[in-house]
């Protein structure tokens, strides 16, 4: 029986630079999908989970969705270009353009824009492979967009040509740069009056957590990428965790530690240090880089640092992760 070629690959090699992929299905956020992130992630961003706060900050008849599950999507969407992935190397520019109600639907564009490849380890090349990822809502409004780097098998150790400029990601995004993305006529007041975090702020989260319903969360969101779903396809017959999960329990922390945010409007970036693997038992600790004032509130560029403790092994440090979100609150010289 042949294999589909559509599904056996593409590999790094396949691609036309420039050339948008073939669609993944657009898939609407509606109240079951949002219930079922939640109990994945058990994130206790506020106006996510709470439709009459939802509606006296936004004036959205429904409720806002919870930021991260809009990248998830976008995220799993781009996974028509990384079935067959070997890692991916960084996220650049992720910026979430607006905030999404519950019932959008989400269609995702995914094009190669770059391509360079390894050097030869013994094993053949592989390939670089810059992917630009536009996500628009039914009307056709721009929700997210971002580039990531994914490491790609190739094809043919033959005929490999390399294209664009792939660049580097930069953990030092100016804050202006986002302030197009911060919410307009939000009512920022009924979400907290507390004291802002200000820079140097940091907090170690007491409550760790495990990651568990890692097939759930590939499966919601449609990622394809094999390996987090079969073992044969992860590392020494185990099956990874899709990396958008320890950023989803990462930004739950940042909501237990953070009460007035309001929304995460990009990241400067985000690095996976290791893999991750299920009932990996994670602990976070984040740290506040800098502020910029907006009305009743902040733009607040984080750095949240993750560690996963498994048995028999020391602690592991997996993620590196740079989200922007937009706060409430005032500015005070102690932050609770």
């Amino acid at each position: 029986m042949s294999t589909s070629p559509f599904l056996d690959g593409p590999y790094g090699d396949d691609f036309t630079i420039g050339e948008p992929l073939p669609a993944a299905p657009a898939i609407t956020i509606d109240e079951g999908l949002a219930a079922q992130y939640q109990a994945i992630s058990g994130d206790p961003a506020r106006l996510a989970l709470s439709l009459p706060l939802s509606h006296a900050t936004t004036g959205r008849a429904a409720r806002v969705v919870n930021s991260a599950l809009a990248l998830q999507v976008a995220i799993g969407q781009s996974t028509v270009a990384t079935r067959i992935v070997i890692a991916n190397l960084f996220y650049r520019d992720v910026t979430l353009h607006q905030q999404i109600p519950v019932g959008t639907t989400l269609t995702s564009t995914v094009t190669p824009v770059a391509r360079a490849f390894t050097r030869d380890n013994g094993k053949g090349r592989r390939a670089k492979v810059l992917l630009a990822i536009e996500t628009r809502d039914q009307h056709g409004e721009l929700v997210a967009s971002l580039e990531r780097l994914a490491l790609l098998p190739v094809r043919s150790q033959n005929h490999l040509i390399e294209a664009g400029d792939i660049g580097i990601a930069d953990s030092g995004r100016s804050l202006t740069e986002l302030l197009p993305a911060v919410p307009k006529g939000w009512d920022l007041a009924r979400l907290s009056t507390a004291p802002l975090p200000e820079a140097g702020w940091q907090a170690g989260d007491p409550l760790r957590d495990s990651i568990s319903g890692a097939l759930d969360l590939v499966r919601l969101t449609q990622n394809q990428a094999a390996a987090h779903r079969d073992p044969a396809r992860g590392q020494q017959g185990r099956r990874l965790v899709y990396g958008g999960h320890v950023v989803a329990l990462a930004q739950a922390s940042l909501s237990r530690l953070v009460p007035g945010l309001a929304a995460v409007v990009g990241w400067r970036s985000c690095d996976h240090l290791a893999p991750s693997f299920e009932d990996d038992l994670l602990s976070f600790h984040i740290t506040c880089e800098e502020a910029l004032p907006v009305d009743s509130g902040a733009l607040v560029a984080f750095r949240i640092r993750g560690q996963a403790r498994r048995p028999g092994s020391e602690p592991v440090e997996v993620l590196d992760f740079r989200p922007v979100a937009l706060v409430a609150g005032t500015i005070g010289e102690d932050h609770g």
